[in-house]
């Protein structure tokens, strides 16, 4: 069918495609999002082994909005204790999570901050909210709200027009994973989106969906100096494929790691592939699939500058271009290689 669509066809398609997943962001804030196809971010305790899937018991987002937002907000947290039905527990749920909420000076401008690993100052900033879960269950499938917060006490970010809060989750105790969600809210009691607010974070780490064949989505934002991609990723499993979807890339294959380790690999960033985001698709293929597969991912630009995965995808999500010359421009082994492309 495809063969016979006219460029003008492909183009309304694609136009179409792109607007209505632009409406659907725009009044989406939950982390991780629901095109992302991913239910629960995961921190484990840190006496965890790393074969569990978590490289260091940590994870950081940050949270922009507007200068021109006045109002109070909060950010929920779903399932923020480690006690039951979401979460993966050994031996008893002895664990402990620490959440904590910084804005102000150095929240996100300090280079550690900026940084995968929960090292130097990545903490910077002012502390201005913080609570430890436990295992007793009391917020087990349920939300807590950190706030009322003035989007004034963020941190102040030219490049974002607006003010920027740093939230951490840490493992501090135990050996059980935290499953769990964040929403960031007008109303402490339901999820109420903030017009113009975006979230992002530098690594992901994640859990794959038990299903044979399910698809998540990572979303990294292509600047217009980027010439070339470094991506990480751990604890993969040998679960499946990662591949690279882009206007220019139907599916370039990464690297891929197994148990508690990681791998990486370079790719090319071609002059049309910048100032939007790529869709990296993490892709379960065996068929019988891991039941606690989580996985770690993320991406640095040829600086080594980590690159930001968004929640709400700038510039919108890069979709393959087809054109009539692609057979002749595999052939020729320019830009492609036949069995990435074709998925194989």
């Amino acid at each position: 069918m495809m063969r016979h669509l006219c460029k003008e066809s492909i183009l309304i398609i694609s136009l179409i495609s792109f607007f209505l997943l632009q409406t659907i962001d725009v009044v989406a804030q939950p982390v991780p999002p629901a095109n992302s196809n991913i239910a629960f971010l995961v921190t484990f305790g840190n006496q965890a082994s790393k074969t569990y899937g978590d490289d260091d018991f940590s994870q950081v987002f940050f949270l922009s909005l507007p200068a021109n937002e006045k109002d109070p907000f909060y950010i929920r947290v779903f399932d923020p204790d480690v006690s039951g039905e979401h979460d993966e527990i050994y031996s008893g749920a002895d664990t402990k999570t620490k959440f904590s909420v910084y804005g102000g000076k150095g929240a996100w401008s300090t280079p550690d901050a900026q940084l995968t690993d929960p090292t130097g100052n990545y903490k910077a900033g002012t502390l201005l909210d913080s609570r430890t879960f436990d295992g007793l269950g009391k917020y087990d499938n349920a939300w807590y709200s950190f706030g009322p917060l003035d989007p004034k006490e963020g941190e102040f970010i030219k490049e974002f027009n607006g003010y920027v809060f740093k939230i951490v989750a840490e493992g501090i105790e135990g050996n059980d994973g935290n499953l769990y969600n964040y929403f960031f809210s007008r109303s402490p009691n339901t999820n109420i989106a903030i017009e113009g607010a975006n979230a992002f974070g530098y690594e992901w780490t994640f859990r794959m969906p038990a299903e044979k064949n399910a698809v998540c989505h990572l979303y990294p934002y292509i600047t217009d100096d980027v010439v070339s991609i470094q991506q990480f990723n751990f604890d993969w499993d040998d679960d499946g494929i990662i591949k690279i979807i882009s206007y220019e890339k139907k599916g370039e294959w990464v690297e891929m790691s197994n148990e508690a380790t990681w791998k990486n690999s370079t790719h090319q960033i071609l002059p049309t592939e910048r100032n939007s985001s790529l869709d990296i698709q993490f892709i379960r293929t065996k068929e019988k699939a891991k039941q606690n597969n989580n996985v770690c991912f993320s991406f640095k630009n040829q600086f080594g500058e980590y690159m930001r995965f968004y929640t709400i995808p700038i510039g919108g999500v890069q979709k393959f271009k087809y054109s009539l010359g692609l057979i002749d421009k595999m052939r020729e082994g320019e830009r492609f290689n036949s069995d990435k492309v074709f998925g194989k």
